[in-house]
């Protein structure tokens, strides 16, 4: 079963109006990321249990904190992003999600991120260490300048700490627009399919700078995902992040007929497939 899920704050800044989105388009699940133009990550305990109340109010439920974990320099100090991270966790419980995104760090003008697994893993152990116990999964999501820009280098990622407590976020476009190939389902899907456990929609065009395409319209081989995530039985989110409007470091823009296009395209190939979703 898939449990379709949206990026919402790409139709809206402001949050009621998210929510009013998701309704209308029948979308139970928000990929919480920015309220009202603020990350989730940095609200007060209070904000969070306001937004709390307005997402139950609309019969929304929360299929992960899409936090900006591991968008920072690894030869930067720890310890602030390790409180961002323990506060991620408080969050996630008060939001009642066992979900979180993650990355894997960036290099900088002295450091090529490539050479630096070990203190990648090292960190990622960290985090992992602060959720045993609980019902949290990080979901490493594979993106553009990061150690897990690469397939292969989210293979090490997932042989080295595959668990209940972290698995893979896979991102098809994100391989499109940072590694410049348009056979992901031939030469990524294969490395990461026993891993995946979250999908992120969003299709790009190899050349596009900043707009995604609509899914099946670019080189992110959407159809083909979906047929695979068909023979795999796959059971979990799918959640919608077009940036068909514009799309950035940390987050983009899709206006809502692009969205609901989006979301039109992304049922049907759910019933070509013989995929149930909700």
């Amino acid at each position: 079963m898939i449990r379709l899920s949206a990026f919402a704050d790409e139709v809206s800044v402001s949050f009621d109006r998210q929510l009013e989105y998701l309704t209308q388009a029948g979308v139970r699940w928000l990929e919480i990321r920015f309220v009202d133009g603020k990350n989730i990550t940095s609200l007060t305990d209070e904000e969070i249990m306001a937004i709390k109340a307005r997402l139950d109010n609309a019969s929304i439920g929360v299929s992960a904190i899409a936090s900006p974990i591991g968008k920072y320099a690894i030869d930067a100090p720890f310890e602030t992003h390790l409180a961002l991270f323990r506060r991620t966790i408080e969050i996630a419980r008060m939001l009642e999600t066992s979900l979180i995104r993650i990355f894997s760090f960036y290099g900088s003008d002295n450091t090529d991120i490539d050479n630096c697994k070990e203190q990648v893993t090292d960190r990622l152990k960290t985090f992992i260490s602060e959720i045993e116990g609980t019902d949290i999964c990080l979901v490493h999501e594979n993106e553009a300048g990061i150690f897990g820009h690469s397939a292969s280098n989210c293979q090490i990622l997932m042989q080295n700490l595959y668990s209940d407590r972290f698995q893979a976020a896979y991102d098809p476009a994100n391989f499109v627009w940072g590694e410049k190939i348009t056979d992901n389902i031939s030469s990524c899907w294969p490395l990461l399919e026993e891993y995946v456990s979250h999908v992120h929609i969003k299709d790009w065009t190899l050349g596009s700078k900043d707009i995604g395409s609509l899914p099946g319209d670019g080189d992110g081989q959407i159809p083909e995902l979906f047929r695979k995530l068909a023979e795999c039985d796959y059971d979990g989110f799918v959640t919608l992040e077009p940036h068909m409007s514009s799309g950035g470091k940390f987050a983009g823009e899709t206006t809502p007929a692009q969205f609901d296009a989006a979301l039109k395209r992304v049922r049907t190939y759910c019933q070509e497939n013989g995929i149930m979703y909700e």
